[in-house]
């Protein structure tokens, strides 16, 4: 009788951690974030040699692997309610999990091992992610919306990104037979034009309700802020940087006015919205500086190594994605979405991480001997999720205490 109400416990428990999108994808994303990072960080260093660029292991691991475990599970969740329309059934989504976990597990042995086997798990991640875009689709379509303007710009970001994972594989699949490493061009436009946009797509929709803010929102905004991610990608891929820190300014004065027009109330929030009202600024900010030191790259002949994007990455992109991660996972437990102490010190600790990365980047540029920043930055991004892992992982999978 007692191993019988035991199983019952286990399965009930398993149950709940597949009871929602967000779960599975969520504690995945943070396991990813936190072994990726590792391998990445000890391939650079050429303690584990891999047999992949581990340029591009970093790049394809925190823009398809990572970081679209959060989102995807996100929008698994919410994109219905976005349109309107019934949940994804479970075993749609669970499905789509067991996908995701297989590719991604393929290509990260395959980095290490054999480098067919990486590819053979970009093509299985792939397909996951076709069928997630397929999925949002249909849901799109079916939808009872009176107004589909965003979740029209969030499949116009997944169909960049599809375009983008398959430049990816494609890169790969060259320069394993010996041809040019044009993936670069990939990681960019599949950064910008894919996680940025998805990012910021999200984030401008759901800041503002979440705020309790009435937004108002020039018509064409997703628009023009698509157009100009597309034109810094081009001038990128034709080495037209001039052009394209001349972009990135007239993006960041043009986000920074639209945002304080928001009235956004960033002095008196609570810590779990004040860390978003960050995370949204750090876009412009972020921008901002990446021209500058576009600029200075040409004018002192150096390289920054792209630290206007990793502010980009990790102040606006993670920054948003912990203290949204952080809010669904408590919402949709049943607990009131407040950030305890443990929580808002989590959302500072991120901005620590974000400059301690900066600080790395602008070493290098200046000739700085401070490679050891490299491994701190890590070290740091690693300690985060594991910290944010250990807080919210028993939340999204059993539920809240006492459950």
């Amino acid at each position: 009788m007692h191993s019988f109400k035991t199983e019952n416990e286990k399965r009930s428990t398993f149950d709940y951690f597949l009871s929602q999108p967000h779960q599975p994808f969520f504690l995945a994303g943070i396991f990813w974030a936190v072994f990726t990072m590792l391998v990445f960080m000890l391939g650079y260093k050429g303690v584990l040699p891999l047999t992949v660029d581990s340029t591009l292991f970093h790049a394809y691991t925190m823009i398809f692997i990572v970081i679209s475990h959060f989102f995807h599970g996100f929008l698994l969740t919410t994109f219905p309610r976005f349109c309107m329309s019934a949940p994804i059934p479970r075993p749609v989504y669970v499905k789509l999990f067991a996908i995701y976990e297989a590719g991604s597990a393929l290509f990260i042995a395959g980095a290490i091992f054999y480098p067919l086997l990486a590819l053979v798990g970009m093509a299985i991640t792939f397909i996951g992610h076709l069928l997630v875009v397929s999925n949002f689709i249909q849901i799109y379509k079916a939808g009872g919306s009176p107004d589909k303007s965003d979740p029209f710009w969030l499949l116009v970001a997944h169909a960049a990104g599809l375009l983008f994972h398959t430049l990816f594989i494609a890169g790969l699949a060259v320069t394993l037979s010996g041809g040019g490493a044009f993936w670069y061009e990939a990681a960019y436009g599949g950064f910008y034009l894919y996680l940025t946009f998805l990012t910021f797509a999200v984030a401008q929709r759901m800041i503002p309700f979440f705020s309790h803010v009435m937004a108002h929102k020039p018509k064409n905004f997703l628009p023009i802020v698509f157009a100009s991610l597309l034109l810094k990608t081009l001038f990128f891929a034709i080495g037209f940087m001039v052009a394209e820190a001349v972009v990135s300014i007239l993006l960041a004065i043009y986000l920074f006015r639209e945002f304080i027009g928001w009235k956004l109330p960033v002095f008196s929030s609570p810590a779990i919205l004040w860390v978003l009202h960050m995370g949204l600024f750090w876009l412009p900010a972020a921008l901002l500086i990446d021209s500058v030191t576009t600029v200075a790259q040409l004018w002192m002949q150096t390289s920054f190594v792209f630290g206007g994007m990793h502010l980009i990455a990790v102040g606006f992109i993670i920054t948003i994605l912990i203290g949204f991660g952080t809010r669904v996972t408590l919402g949709h437990s049943g607990q009131v979405p407040h950030a305890d102490r443990f929580s808002t010190a989590l959302f500072w600790f991120t901005e620590v991480v974000v400059l301690v990365r900066f600080f790395y980047s602008v070493g290098m540029g200046l000739g700085i001997d401070i490679g050891w920043l490299f491994d701190l930055s890590a070290a740091l991004w690693m300690l985060l999720f594991i910290l944010w892992g250990t807080r919210f992982g028993p939340t999204l999978f059993r539920g809240k205490a006492g459950r």
